[in-house]
């Protein structure tokens, strides 16, 4: 997360394929495909959601001031409206809350456009420098529940179903220390049931060993920036058993966690390899990316490198920060889409099968336009119901002062990358909106319908500037399903489950059950599929965590569809 970065190009002939394939990328779409433009509303005037993101920064701007920004989409109160919370900074050096400013919050969607703050009687306006958040009904009693990171303090919310929640960080034993009693700064977090016993365990993503008296400083006095990971040690992650009676037992270190030492940012979960057990997936920063695969719910075992999604098809790292871990080719095989820095690209992996992925960045058209961008929140999700997932990415430079290289820009408009069904994708560009166009510095993106139209949306936090209410504008006839899973042997949630839908074409998708990935971010657990012109659905085949098989057929579009596990 160094702030000069060069181009990684090391052969003249690499430089100008590369550059030739990307210029492509560049070409906004033809006006021919009109009926299926990919745009985007802010309505976060309109709406109620006055939350600013505030980093206390100070001159010497503290590497803790550019990572926050969690943003997270759930229903709390059950009534089938996406609320939004957001993490929230804290005084510098004194890491608390002392004033208004700095309180996480919890925003009420009313179902009619318009959100209110809840906060204060929800009770979850936060302590401590917080960074990221996860949502999820880890005990099974039909709520949603809040799991909130920080540099000083992580918090878990339960959700009390009355509208207030309860901190029961202590008796639950999820507050970040190691067996030694020090409190890891922690970035992102993913509920995943691991050992598919029916009850949501928790992965927390850990970052640096950074405290005051170890701070560095780097660029000029006035011009300060914020310094490379690499003065930095790295940390190892957590992982939490969830026991079922409300406390969780730390098995980092016998699932094979603590002996990975990395700079974990983003965090985010799928069944890469179709065993039927979750594995993980953690973006690192400036080091090589963690994949750990699940051996039977007995064990970790981390194959990034093995599986060529530790480094770029170059062979080194990347500012690795946001992370999205979904099928984006429709053939059953979650991909990876990553954020990083300008100088870098966003590193796109294809799942090839067999344990292996290749690298797509340049191939696939995102490279050169994203090789000009810094990114955070990322997502992998069908924004036009074409049946073709697209990708999106929350832009910003990670330092204030970034302008001292004239090659970066701090504040950066977010994207949107149209996938092409072809395994291009294209960078739209202002076509996505004006609204997209907005130059800020943007953190953490959650991705959910805030509507309930059918139409994939993202909420977006700001550093010193208002949230962004991406609401999904764009206009064609495109088909559409929102499942909703409720397991019954399996989590509530349905966490893990695996979707695979086969419209009336012959159209076939995949999916999976996840609030996990984005940047520090927790997004709608219903899973989303655009179905294009099919107006019903052939079949729907559910893979639960609990090796349940489920299949449901000649079900109608255009609906949000509750599915019970039996």
């Amino acid at each position: 997360m160094s702030l000069s970065k060069s181009p990684r190009f090391d052969q003249p002939f690499l430089r100008v394929a590369a550059s030739l394939i990307g210029i492509v990328g560049l070409v906004p779409a033809s006006l021919s495909s009109e009926n299926s433009e990919i745009r985007f509303e802010n309505r976060q005037k309109q709406s109620g959601v006055a939350f600013v993101l505030e980093n206390g920064t100070i001159p010497d701007k503290p590497i803790i001031d550019s990572t926050l920004g969690g943003v997270a989409l759930l229903d709390y109160d059950n009534d089938g409206c996406l609320d939004i919370f957001f993490a929230n900074g804290a005084r510098i050096p004194s890491l608390t809350k002392d004033s208004p400013v700095f309180l996480n919050r919890l925003y009420h969607n009313n179902c009619n456009g318009t959100f209110t703050d809840v906060t204060d009687r929800a009770g979850v306006r936060g302590e401590g420098y917080s960074m990221g958040v996860a949502a999820a009904d880890y005990d099974n009693d039909g709520w949603t529940d809040i799991y909130v990171t920080g540099v000083n303090r992580n918090i878990l919310y339960h959700n009390n179903g009355d509208g207030t929640f309860t901190d029961v960080t202590q008796r639950a034993g999820v507050g970040g220390l190691t067996p030694g009693g020090k409190k890891l700064w922690s970035v992102s977090a993913a509920w995943v049931d691991y050992d598919n016993d029916g009850l949501l365990d928790l992965f927390v993503a850990n970052y640096l060993d950074w405290s005051f008296e170890n701070s560095r400083v780097c660029g000029p006095p006035g011009k300060r920036i914020s310094c490379p990971p690499s003065l930095y040690k790295g940390e190892p992650n957590f992982l939490y058993h969830n026991n079922g009676d409300g406390t969780f037992t730390d098995v980092s270190a016998a699932m094979g966690f603590f002996e990975q030492v990395g700079k974990g940012m983003g965090a985010a979960i799928a069944d890469y390899d179709g065993d039927g057990w979750t594995d993980i997936f953690v973006a690192n920063d400036n080091e090589r990316n963690f994949l750990f695969k699940n051996l039977g719910g007995r064990r970790f075992q981390e194959v990034g490198v093995e599986a060529e999604v530790a480094y770029t098809s170059d062979g080194v790292p990347v500012s690795s920060m946001g992370v999205d871990f979904r099928d984006w080719t429709n053939t059953g095989r979650p991909g990876i889409f990553l954020t990083a820095l300008g100088g870098e690209t966003f590193p796109l992996f294809r799942n090839e099968g067999q344990g292996f992925f290749s690298e797509e960045s340049y191939p696939s058209g995102i490279g050169f336009p994203s090789f000009q961008m810094s990114g955070w929140g990322a997502g992998i999700f069908d924004f036009d119901n074409d049946g073709y997932k697209d990708l999106f990415s929350a832009n910003s430079h990670v330092s204030e002062n970034a302008e001292i290289d004239p090659r970066q820009h701090y504040r950066q408009a977010n994207a949107v990358f149209r996938n092409l069904k072809t395994g291009k994708f294209q960078y739209l560009g202002a076509r996505s909106g004006p609204d997209l166009q907005v130059p800020a510095a943007h953190r953490g993106a959650a991705f959910g319908d805030l509507n309930n139209d059918g139409k994939m949306d993202v909420v977006v936090s700001v550093i010193h500037g208002r949230a962004e209410l991406l609401y999904n504008t764009t206009l064609n006839d495109n088909h559409w399903i929102l499942i909703e899973c409720v397991g019954v042997k399996s989590n509530r949630d349905g966490i893990g489950t695996r979707i695979k839908v086969t419209g009336e074409s012959g159209l076939v998708q995949y999916n999976h059950v996840t609030t996990a990935g984005s940047y520090a971010s927790s997004s709608d657990k219903r899973v989303h599929f655009g179905l294009g012109a099919d107006a019903e659905i052939r079949e729907i085949e559910l893979r639960w965590p609990s090796g349940t098989v489920q299949v449901l057929r000649n079900v109608r579009a255009d609906r949000i569809f509750k599915v019970t596990e039996q």
